[in-house]
C-alpha cells in the first residue's frame, strides 16, 4: 500500500506530461515544423535602396568568412554596407577596410560610435550609429545583420522581394547556426527548437497575432517603420533586442515575419560547452523578465515536460509499473518526434532526438545560472561589455 500511492501519484504526473506534449504537438502553432521559409517573392518594378548595418565588436576572427559575402550581394538596386566598429581591440575596422579593398563589391563605410551612454545594452548603441549613418542615404530598407553572418549572393534580393510581396515591415530569417563540434550538435538545434516553441513562426506572421519575434542576425526593416517605432532608441534597455524590435514594430502597427533560413549562415564557432553556456545564460533570465516566480515556474515546467518522461520509463521499469513506463515512453516518443524535423534541418542524425531531455536539463541549468549571475550583479554581457542592471553605466571587462 505504501508503494502503491507514490507509484499512482507519479503515474498522474506522467499523464500530465504526456498531455502537455499532446498539446504542444497540436496547439502551439506547429512550432516543431521547419517549413516556414521565405514567403512568396514578388520583385518590385523599381528596386528600393538598402543600407546594410553591421555592428561589430572584436570580430576580426569571423569577418573574413562573413563580410565578403555582404559585399558580393547581387542586388539590382542601390545598396551600401555600414560596419560599426564598436570599440574593438583586435583591428576589426582596419580588417573590414582591407577586405573591402581586396574583394570590392558594395561600397563599405566603417564608423565608430564611441562609448555608449548609460542605459544602452549590447550592440544597440552600435546599431543606432549605423542607422544614423545610413539615413543620410535615405534608404527604403535597412538590413540589420551580425558580423558573424554569411549571406548567399542572392540573399538581399530575396529578402527585399519577399518583404515587398508580403507587405512586411520586418522580415527576419533565423540564420543556420554552425553545427560541427560535439557540443554544437547536442545544443544548437535545441536552441532553435526552444526558440520556435516560445515564438511559433506561424503565429508571428499571422495578421492580428500578438506574437512577435525576430532573429537578430538577419533583420530587414523598413526605414520609415524604424522611425515610427523609434528603433533602436525605444528598445535601448533590451537585452534580447531582436524580440524587442519585433514587438516595437508590431506595437506601431507594423507587420512582422520570421522563418528559417536556407542560405544565411552563422560562421561563429561554439566548440566547447562553456561557449554555448555563455551564449544561452547571457539572456536566459532576461527572457523571464528577471522574475523569480517566472524562474521557478520555468524550472518546474522544464522538469515536467522534458525530464519526467525518461525518469518515468526508468522508474516504471524498476518498480514493475507498466502503466508508468508506457505513458512515459509515449511522452518521450512524442518529444523526440517533434525534435526530429529540427535535426533534419541541421543535417544531424535522428538518434540525437531521444537525447533532448539531457539537452533540456543543460538549458535548465543555464537558466538558473543566468539568474544567479544577475543577482550577483553580473547581468547581461556583449563582447566583454557587461551590464549589472538595466540603466547602469556599462563596465568594460
Amino acid at each position: 500500500m505504501g508503494q502503491t500511492a507514490p507509484v499512482s501519484a507519479f503515474l498522474w504526473i506522467t499523464v500530465v506530461s504526456l498531455a502537455a506534449w499532446c498539446w504542444l504537438l497540436l496547439c502551439q502553432g506547429f512550432f516543431w515544423r521547419t517549413d516556414v521559409r521565405l514567403p512568396p517573392r514578388r520583385e518590385p518594378e523599381a528596386w528600393p535602396s538598402v543600407c546594410v548595418v553591421v555592428p561589430a565588436r572584436d570580430e576580426a576572427a569571423v569577418l573574413p568568412a562573413s563580410l565578403p559575402s555582404l559585399l558580393a550581394q547581387d542586388y539590382p538596386g542601390r545598396a551600401e554596407v555600414f560596419l560599426v566598429d564598436d570599440g574593438s581591440t583586435d583591428g576589426t575596422g582596419e580588417l573590414a577596410r582591407a577586405l573591402s579593398r581586396r574583394h570590392g563589391g558594395l561600397p563599405l563605410t566603417v564608423g565608430s560610435p564611441g562609448e555608449p551612454p548609460a542605459g544602452w545594452t549590447g550592440k544597440l548603441w552600435a546599431v543606432r550609429h549605423g542607422i544614423a549613418l545610413a539615413r543620410a542615404r535615405e534608404p527604403e530598407y535597412l538590413l540589420l545583420t551580425d558580423a558573424d553572418i554569411a549571406h548567399a549572393p542572392e540573399s538581399l534580393r530575396e529578402l527585399v522581394a519577399a518583404a515587398h510581396g508580403g507587405g512586411f515591415d520586418v522580415l527576419s530569417q533565423m540564420a543556420r547556426l554552425r553545427v560541427a563540434s560535439r557540443w554544437e550538435r547536442l545544443v544548437v538545434p535545441a536552441f532553435v527548437y526552444f526558440f520556435a516553441q516560445l515564438y511559433p513562426f506561424r503565429w508571428i506572421g499571422r495578421e492580428g497575432s500578438r506574437t512577435a519575434a525576430a532573429a537578430g542576425g538577419c533583420v530587414l526593416l523598413r526605414a520609415d517603420m524604424a522611425e515610427r517605432a523609434r528603433i533602436p532608441d525605444a528598445i535601448r534597455h533590451a537585452v534580447i533586442d531582436d524580440v524587442a524590435l519585433a514587438r516595437a514594430v508590431k506595437a506601431a502597427g507594423g507587420r512582422v515575419w520570421l522563418g528559417l533560413a536556407d542560405r544565411v549562415d552563422s560562421v561563429r564557432p561554439y566548440p566547447r560547452l562553456g561557449d554555448l553556456w555563455r551564449m544561452v545564460s547571457r539572456s536566459a533570465y532576461a527572457q523571464l523578465r528577471h522574475s523569480p516566480p517566472l524562474l521557478l515556474g520555468t524550472v518546474a515546467g522544464l522538469a515536467l515536460v522534458y525530464l519526467v518522461p525518461p525518469v518515468a520509463v526508468v522508474a516504471g521499469a524498476a518498480a514493475g509499473s507498466a502503466p508508468v513506463a508506457v505513458v512515459g515512453a509515449l511522452a518521450w516518443a512524442v518529444m523526440a518526434g517533434t525534435y526530429a524535423p529540427m535535426l533534419r534541418y541541421y543535417r544531424q542524425p535522428l538518434w540525437l532526438a531521444p537525447l533532448l531531455p539531457y539537452t533540456a536539463f543543460l538549458y535548465l541549468l543555464m537558466t538558473v545560472d543566468s539568474a544567479v549571475q544577475h543577482h550577483r550583479g553580473r547581468g547581461a554581457a556583449w563582447k566583454g561589455r557587461t551590464y549589472a542592471r538595466p540603466g547602469t553605466v556599462p563596465d568594460e571587462g
